[in-house]
């Protein structure tokens, strides 16, 4: 172990990298933290965080470029594997799963979509004859020269990262689509979250489309990866892997891979919570992934609608009633909860999502649509809304559900990870260049390294 003297010369230099807000000798070489301004969102993203952008928007460039799952102009599958066997996921699942996404951006009856990272144009195409207006954004010059050549009246893509819904272009395309002072009445934000480095952008993000949608329109939140299933997540993938290995093994890895997890997850309650501080009136409903075949998709992801300012808003808070297995799922109108989900749990009153949609279809009562949700507290138990309207709450009620939990646990973020790597590999290019020929040191980062900045 070298002596935490041995590195002190390097200090110095070390500190005049505009990354750097501090550094200190380590007990295995140099600890530092990273500038809060590298890591900031506003009023542009600092240095690591673009990089971290840079790093999504060079990957799906390659995806898209590539078009290795590309079915035709309206499935472009391409990227879309399963973590667990790395093959791409069965074309049947991905169509079910884009009707029933579809479905339920249709349910919230809009007419003016505004999608912030469109990808490959999986929506556009769905949603497109249903509508007056749409703009899409992405990240990926591949992706968006791609849809441009989709020249329908109404319909625009533009270069820009989901941060950006507020920019010039994107403003200047909305109006040009939709009309001056005219606002999109839905926006959304589909399979994208995962992308995002933190906190700090998942909530400017948010807050941005919150008050740009018009009132009575809705920001969905869709395919969204659920924190409190991350362990859940990280063992299935470790057991389809290695199904013989030992259990001991098995939560081992699993933690290695959640530590290591290059992915945003959210708790639909943290969503909540940032969706009370828009200073407009909001309720919610989250929604289950009821596709019929179980995959990631369906087990460890969830769509969230956001309800804004609409004078109609009702103001039920979401409420607790176990599910007994005696006890009819369908029965009467309203909100029951306490589902146990049969993806995540082996009770034998037990019911998939997928199950719980194809009873709802079923009926025959005149009652009218109803939803599957998943409850904001506990992701292995379901709800079913009896018409869908009554599964939508006020967000102050499922932001409060977060009071008790462990604020650790409402997010994983992957930009430290991320920035743990980066670093370190600037710090030493910077090292070498001011002291050629200097032993380098191993540089590790303070525990939160985006402490000050969220």
């Amino acid at each position: 172990m070298p002596d935490e003297t041995t590195f002190e010369p390097l200090l110095d230099p070390l500190l005049t990298h505009p990354w750097v807000g501090g550094a200190r000798p380590g007990p295995d070489g140099i600890v530092v933290t990273p500038a809060p301004e590298t890591l900031a969102v506003r009023p542009v993203p600092g240095a690591l965080l673009r990089e971290f952008l840079e790093h999504w928007s060079d990957v799906y460039d390659w995806v898209y470029e590539s078009a290795e799952g590309r079915h035709s102009a309206g499935l472009d599958l391409s990227g879309w594997r399963a973590s667990d066997t790395g093959l791409p996921l069965p074309t049947a699942h991905m169509t079910d799963w884009l009707r029933r996404t579809t479905d339920l951006v249709l349910s919230c009856r809009p007419t003016r979509v505004l999608e912030l990272g469109c990808g490959s144009g999986l929506l556009l195409h769905a949603l497109r004859d249903h509508l007056t207006a749409y703009v899409g954004t992405d990240v990926s010059v591949a992706a968006v020269e791609r849809l441009s050549a989709v020249r329908d009246p109404g319909t625009a893509v533009v270069l820009a990262a989901a941060h950006e819904a507020r920019s010039e272009q994107v403003t200047r395309t909305l109006t040009q689509a939709m009309g001056p002072g005219v606002r999109p009445d839905c926006v959304l934000l589909n399979s994208v979250t995962q992308c995002f480095p933190d906190l700090g952008y998942l909530r400017a993000v948010l807050l941005d489309a919150i008050d740009l949608v018009a009132p009575g329109g809705t920001v969905i939140v869709g395919d969204v990866r659920h924190a409190g299933l991350l362990t859940h997540y990280c063992r299935w993938v470790e057991r389809a892997k290695d199904p013989s290995a030992a259990p001991e093994e098995i939560e081992w890895r699993a933690a290695r891979r959640a530590a290591l997890e290059e992915e945003m997850l959210i708790d639909p309650r943290l969503i909540a919570r940032i969706a009370t501080e828009a200073g407009r009136r909001v309720s919610l409903a989250v929604h289950a992934r009821t596709m019929a075949q179980d995959t990631e998709l369906t087990r460890y992801r969830y769509d969230l609608v956001l309800h804004v300012g609409p004078p109609e808003s009702p103001s039920a808070t979401w409420q607790l009633s176990p599910h007994t297995p005696d006890r009819g799922l369908l029965e009467a109108q309203g909100l029951q909860t306490g589902i146990r989900n049969a993806l995540l749990d082996d009770a034998p009153d037990a019911i998939t999502p997928h199950a719980l949609a194809e009873s709802l279809t079923n009926r025959a009562d005149g009652i009218g649509t109803g939803a599957v949700l998943l409850d904001p507290a506990d992701p292995a138990r379901l709800a079913v809304a009896l018409p869908a309207l009554a599964g939508r709450v006020v967000a102050e009620s499922v932001a409060a559900l977060a009071d008790c939990a462990d604020p650790g646990s409402l997010i994983h973020e992957p930009l430290p990870v991320f920035v743990a790597r980066r670093l370190p590999e600037v710090l030493h290019d910077h090292l070498r260049s001011a002291l050629p020929g200097a032993r380098l040191p191993q540089i590790s980062l303070e525990t939160d390294v985006t402490a000050g900045v969220r």
